[in-house]
Parts: structure tokens; sequence; C-alpha cells
């Protein structure tokens, strides 16, 4: 899970396979789908973050199980080597889940497209309206040659429950960073969900996410100014990690910091505060 620039993947586009993870807060009012059936980057495939969660689970977002993920993978047509790059045209920076998702399920080569679509319109680089209805479908399968199909390989591990979490406030095996805003972590705001605390788990530190990233190129910070952030919130990249949010997306922002810094896949809540801080 790295990133690649806006220039490398303008000269790579038929080496790759490329996903639209746009994802927008309900309250923007903006659709990932229709701004990326407007225009997107040449090759790209729309990935819906809310199509392809757990839609059995009461929390949103969760990850789906790995018989979901195997044939979700294979209706687009991926290949387990293939390369996939992932960017968003979002403030949430959603690219960042399906880079984390990929990874957890055992995915190798993933990236993460540095700046997203901001960057790669601010540059005039090239876009499409081109789209294939049927890719992402699960009817599409029966065109595919079975012979190519996705295995995954979940890493449990990467994943922590709420009952982990319940566990951690009294033994403190590892530090949970939440990627909410200042306003919300401190509980002077009120959370966009409905029905759920104001506040943070006890414990708990804050790394808004957006102070992960360069406001002027909507990429990420460099290593060292990441690293100074981590310090200056009293979080230490070199012990055990877990991140959260509000459902799991602006967690895996932190998480592509965290392996930036430290070349290590990160741990994610996945549940995050719409679960544990449930009214």
């Amino acid at each position: 899970m790295n990133l690649v620039s806006t220039e490398w993947l303008n000269s790579n586009l038929s080496k790759v396979k490329i996903f639209d993870a746009s994802w927008h807060m309900p309250s923007t009012k903006r659709s990932g789908q229709n701004e990326y059936s407007n225009k997107h980057i040449p090759g790209a495939l729309f990935w819906d973050l809310d199509e392809h969660s757990d839609k059995d689970s009461p929390f949103p977002h969760m990850l789906p199980n790995s018989d979901y993920w195997t044939r979700m993978l294979w209706s687009f047509g991926i290949k387990n080597d293939d390369h996939i790059v992932v960017y968003d045209f979002s403030d949430v920076h959603s690219a960042c889940r399906l880079c984390f998702s990929l990874k957890y399920f055992g995915h190798q080569k993933v990236s993460a497209l540095d700046g997203g679509m901001k960057k790669w319109l601010k540059e005039n680089r090239p876009t499409s309206n081109e789209t294939n209805k049927d890719i992402g479908k699960f009817s599409y399968i029966d065109k595919i040659n079975t012979k190519n199909k996705y295995k995954v390989s979940e890493n449990f591990d990467w994943i922590k429950k709420k009952e982990q979490i319940d566990k951690n406030i009294k033994t403190n095996l590892f530090t949970l960073v939440d990627a909410r805003s200042r306003e919300r972590f401190e509980g002077n705001a009120e959370e966009p969900r409905p029905n759920l605390k104001k506040g943070c788990i006890p414990g708990s530190k804050n790394i808004p996410f957006q102070d992960c990233i360069d406001t002027g190129t909507n990429t990420f910070k460099k290593k060292s100014e990441l690293i100074k952030i981590f310090k200056e919130n009293d979080v230490d990249y070199s012990k055990p990690n877990v991140f959260m949010c509000g459902s799991g997306v602006t967690a895996c922002v932190l998480g592509l910091a965290y392996f930036l810094i430290t070349d290590k896949n990160p741990v994610i809540y996945d549940g995050s505060f719409s679960e544990w801080g449930k009214k």
C-alpha cells in the first residue's frame, strides 16, 4: 500500500487497474457515482463503498465477508497479480479505505493516487466519461473465464472488534487513534449520524485526518511532517496503534500515514464510533 504520483499514473494507465472509490458524506449532497459518470480517469471503474460493505451489519461501511469480496473483485475482472491504483474526488480521501480493504483481503500490489482527482484535474490530465455498466455486477461473472477466479487471503489481525476495544480501555495494550475532527472527539459537536453519544472512547488519542494532507496539493504530507504530527498529538508510532473514526473510512487515512512512517500495515477498528458510540 503505497502512493503513486499523477505523473506516474498518467504514464502507466494501460499497465494498471484503476478504481474510482469516491464517497461523500451525505450532508455534501454529492454523488460519487454521478461524478464518475460525468468525468473520471481513463479506464477507471467505479467502486461504491455503500454497495460493497456488509449490508447485514447495523453499522455503516463494515467489511464484507471474504466470499463476497472474492465474487465482487471477480465481477470487476480483477486478477490477483493486477496492480490496482485507487483514487477519489472526495474530501474524506475515501480511496484509503479501499486500499486498506484490498490489502486486508490479501491483494499485494495496491497504490493510492497521491492528490487524487483534485490534483489530476488541476494538472489538466486526460479524463473520460466512458463506462461499462455491467462491470461490477455479479451477473457479469458469467462472461469471465472461471480459471481466473480471484482468491483472497484474509488478514484477520488487521481488524479490531468492540470487545477488544472495551478490553483495551483497562489493559492499554495498544493506543486507539481517532481520525475524527477535534470538535467531535472532544464532544463539542454533534455526530453526523443519529443516536450516537458525543465525545470519544476513554484513553483514545486524536489526530484529525485532514492534518496529514497538504491543503495546497491535496497530497499526503512528507514523512518528516507526518512524524511530527503523530508526536504533537502524543501518539507513539513505534508502539501498537489502532485507528478509528466515525465509520472506518478516514481511519484508513491515518492508517496510510502510519504506513508511510513505519512501512507497517495498519490495524483498524472497523465499527469505529458508529458502533462504540451507540446510545
